[in-house]
């Protein structure tokens, strides 16, 4: 009788079917890896971006009660654009303040739109904005 002796090695057929699974499943790996980098990034640029934009609209509300300034105050000159956000490589912002009426449609006096635009670098390198907007009056309580 012959013993039958077991080897321990991979047959070339398994090796084969290793490599052609392997080659299947490690793109898509790579993918969803790089997916989930971008997807980690953009919530914290966009956090970033809301913070900037509400920073300078306190700013702006701001000038609106205060003494020296007013509502007078509140023009889009007063606020000049910021290619650069000091601290914030690839941030800029910017403000646009629309003097309407009541129903802040149509033109008029006393109600001013502010709006603050921030852009800044998507996680793909495509540039993404964000806009808030507020609205101040000529009013006081």
């Amino acid at each position: 009788m012959r013993r039958q002796r077991r080897s321990h090695a991979f047959t070339l057929i398994e090796a084969i079917i290793a490599v052609t699974v392997l080659s299947l499943a490690v793109p898509g790996m790579f993918w969803a890896v790089r997916d989930a980098a971008q997807r980690r990034t953009d919530p914290v640029m966009i956090s970033r971006a809301r913070w900037l934009a509400s920073e300078k609209l306190e700013d702006i509300i701001a000038d609106r009660n205060s003494i020296t300034r007013g509502y007078s105050y509140v023009v889009t000159a007063n606020y000049a654009a910021e290619p650069a956000v000091a601290s914030f490589p690839g941030f800029s912002r910017s403000v646009s303040i629309t003097e309407t009426g009541a129903n802040l449609s149509s033109a008029g006096t006393g109600y001013k739109t502010v709006a603050v635009t921030v852009t800044f670098p998507g996680s793909t390198g495509a540039a993404r904005s964000l806009t808030i907007s507020t609205v101040v009056t000529n009013y006081s309580l």
